[in-house]
């Protein structure tokens, strides 16, 4: 993919909605085109992996691998974010991902993002702003997941 077609595609991910151009074209020298194929685990619950994603189509899931079942906590499609935790160095990933389709993403390398951000301040805010409203995402994603296991409800529903 050239630069120019990069570009086009990162300007066109809700990530960035609110990124001046200059931010974007910074987030573009970083992002490199990666394609998931069906089934491919992209990590493991723990794994200390360094690649953070931006989807531009197809869908993964999030899950919990419990002894006797994977327990889906969400499925992401195009316009989302994976592996937030990527830029934060020395922790494993929360969750597995697992692709569900052929999914076409802009992966960047955690290390580089967060050099970037600690040398750009500017950059750093914007990035590290809306990745706090990925992380808010989830965490609501997950809890409605929770309310919907134990609702009483739900139960009553599944009997």
């Amino acid at each position: 993919m050239s630069a120019a077609t990069l570009l086009e595609v990162l300007k066109k991910h809700p990530f960035v909605e609110e990124f001046k151009p200059e931010h974007i074209e910074r987030l573009r020298t970083l992002a490199r085109e990666v394609t998931l194929e069906p089934d491919r685990v992209v990590f493991k619950e723990g794994d200390d992996t360094h690649d953070f994603f931006l989807i531009a189509s197809g869908r993964v899931a999030l899950e919990m691998q419990e002894p006797d079942h994977v327990l889906r906590v969400q499925t992401l499609g195009a316009g989302d974010e994976l592996g937030w935790s990527s830029v934060l160095m020395g922790r494993g990933k929360y969750f597995q991902a697992r692709a569900l389709e052929r999914t076409e993403a802009l992966a960047f390398d955690g290390v580089q993002l967060l050099e970037a951000c600690r040398t750009d301040t500017a950059f750093g805010f914007a990035f590290m702003y809306r990745m706090l409203g990925v992380v808010s995402e989830r965490l609501q994603a997950t809890r409605l997941q929770l309310h919907d296991m134990h609702s009483p409800k739900a139960k009553r529903a599944g009997t």
